[in-house]
């Protein structure tokens, strides 16, 4: 797929302040308030450019999260040591929006929880 490329302006006229922020910030949404954090999407194929809900579950925590994207080329995985902590920052390729972290604390088989902002998730209908 091609890659998105916007100005600052082009973003933030597109994109809700929460989602802005997020994707174009690496800001994070407040903990158990995201549209996803806690929706039974898993039973729907439904799908984003970078996850599928056949990949989400639920892990305990204020954010939704995954255990695979849909194709590891779909994501971009860049080391974030803000707060005093390692984490991984994982972004979408085609257009550069920050979507969450990925930790080594997940389900099986990848034992991978991709922990997700709802504020970045537009999901369709999966043909």
């Amino acid at each position: 797929m091609p890659h998105i490329q916007k100005s600052e302006a082009e973003w933030k006229a597109q994109l809700s302040s929460d989602s802005f922020e997020v994707t174009r910030h690496a800001d994070t949404e407040r903990p158990f308030t995201g549209e996803l954090w806690q929706a039974n999407i898993s039973a729907h194929p439904l799908r984003h450019c970078t996850f599928s809900s056949g990949t989400k579950f639920q892990p305990g925590t204020s954010w939704p999260s995954f255990w695979a994207p849909i194709a590891k080329e779909n994501i971009v995985e860049t080391p974030d040591n803000s707060f005093g902590r390692e984490r991984t920052s994982v972004s979408g390729r085609r257009c550069d929006a920050h979507t969450g972290h990925v930790f080594n604390d997940g389900p099986g088989p990848t034992v991978l929880r991709y922990c997700m902002n709802s504020v970045t998730w537009r999901f369709a209908k999966a043909s």
